[in-house]
């Protein structure tokens, strides 16, 4: 973790400075930024590794600035949000972050997000190092008129290429490693997200409508109770 370079964006000096030194300490080399202009002009200078942002900032919110990297950027953000019941959880989610944290956070909760964002980011099409036969064929797998390149970690719809971030395209690695075959959240949440906890279910469905906007929305079903299953 040692060349990881961290963007931190919180306007709160206490949680900033405490934060920054506790990632330091973790070997992450970090630029820590007070609001949202300052934190979009670092991102767009120094290119961090992961961006941590706040949601609630001055001159331009979490969720506006986080939708501004998204733009330009699949780098892996983090959202830090105050209430888990927040809108601003879902607001974050949709405009493009990876995950959150609840705030109040512990040091270890936080490094153990990072880190399992930066594993998935590092290996996109990971699902072959686990093991379980996930996206394990290679070659080129075709639904209707949608094409996954495991190898190559590209789609197509319709011979259009799809731009997806690398935690959707681990998340529609999932589907097209079994279709047809219903995929619960909990699952969802350990192979894409790495939680070996129980973790907020709304991070896949977020995730899930992001993935459906772009490749089609009738292409992934919802079974109501269960979970999700790509339409072979």
């Amino acid at each position: 973790m040692a060349e990881t370079h961290v963007l931190f964006v919180e306007d709160d000096d206490v949680i900033r400075e405490a934060t920054q030194l506790a990632l330091e300490r973790d070997g992450f080399r970090v630029t820590a930024m007070p609001d949202g202009l300052s934190g979009l002009d670092a991102f767009r200078a120094q290119r961090p590794d992961i961006a941590l942002l706040d949601v609630m900032l001055p001159g331009m919110d979490g969720v506006s600035l986080c939708r501004r990297i998204r733009d330009e950027s699949t780098v892996p953000v983090i959202m830090l949000s105050a209430r888990a019941d927040s809108i601003d959880v879902v607001l974050g989610l949709e405009a493009g972050a990876d995950d959150y944290v609840t705030k109040p956070f512990d040091g270890s909760v936080l490094m153990a997000r990072i880190r399992a964002v930066l594993r998935r980011f590092g290996h996109a099409g990971g699902a072959d190092e686990r093991g379980d036969g996930a996206a394990d064929g290679g070659g080129l797998l075709a639904f209707g008129d949608l094409e996954v390149d495991t190898e190559g970690m590209e789609v197509r719809k319709d011979g259009t290429p799809v731009a997806l971030t690398p935690t959707e395209m681990r998340l529609l690695l999932e589907f097209s490693s079994a279709p047809g075959t219903v995929l619960s959240r909990d699952k969802l949440l350990e192979r894409v997200w790495d939680y070996g906890w129980g973790g907020d279910t709304r991070v896949v469905d977020v995730h899930v409508q992001r993935l459906r906007a772009k490749i089609g929305q009738d292409r992934i079903e919802t079974v109501r109770g269960f979970g999700y299953k790509l339409k072979g």
